[in-house]
C-alpha cells in the first residue's frame, strides 16, 4: 500500500500539499511560496494513508520534516517485527528514534497475546517453570503468575492486535 502523507505549513498564507515519497516532498517543499512570494520553510507533517502499521510508526517516532527520509526508509525496508520493536522502543520505552536507528538497537521481547494471564498460560505451556504434571495443571494460578509478569512485562495494542512486552 502506498502511504501518503501531508506537509502543512505552518506559514497560514500558504497551501500544503500531499507527497508519497522524500524526493515528491523535497520538490514541492523547496517550490511552495507563501501568499507574498516567500518560500516556505516549516511544515507540520501528517500521516494521511497507509498501512495502520505505519500510521502507529509515525505516531511513535513523531514523525516531522526532519526525520522524513528515516521514516520512509523503514517504510519501505523494515518488516512487521521490526516496525513493532521501534513503535514500543520509541513510543513506550522513551528511546529516541535518529537518523541511526535500526531494530536491532532495542532488546525487546513482544509476545502475541492479548493478555498477561495468556502469557503465564504460554509459559506454563511450554515449560518455563518446569514440567507440570497434568493432574496437577488445575492447581496452578495462571493469575498469580500474571500478577508477578507485569513487574517486567506490558500490554499494548499496535495496529489492532494486542501484544505482551519486555524491554530489556
Amino acid at each position: 500500500m502506498t502511504t501518503i502523507l501531508h506537509a502543512q505549513p505552518y506559514d497560514i498564507t500558504a497551501n500544503g500539499f500531499y507527497f508519497e515519497t522524500l524526493e515528491e516532498y523535497q520538490v514541492k517543499a523547496r517550490d511552495l511560496r507563501n501568499d507574498y512570494g516567500e518560500p516556505v520553510e516549516e511544515f507540520e507533517i501528517q500521516f494521511i494513508d497507509g498501512d495502520h502499521i505505519d500510521c502507529e510508526l509515525a505516531k511513535a517516532i513523531g514523525l516531522n520534516q526532519s526525520n522524513i527520509g528515516q521514516y520512509f526508509d523503514a517504510v519501505e525496508t523494515w518488516d512487521t517485527h521490526e516496525k513493532r520493536v521501534v513503535i514500543i522502543a520509541t513510543g513506550e520505552c522513551g528511546y529516541a528514534f535518529t537518523d541511526q536507528t535500526q531494530s536491532s538497537d532495542f532488546d525487546i521481547d513482544i509476545y502475541e497475546v492479548a493478555s498477561l494471564r495468556e502469557l503465564a498460560e504460554q509459559f506454563v505451556e511450554e515449560g518455563l517453570f518446569g514440567e507440570t504434571p497434568d493432574h496437577l495443571q488445575s492447581y496452578i494460578d495462571y493469575d498469580a503468575i500474571a500478577r508477578d509478569l507485569s513487574m517486567d512485562y506490558s500490554c499494548i495494542e499496535i495496529a489492532g492486535c494486542h501484544y505482551v512486552y519486555r524491554a530489556g
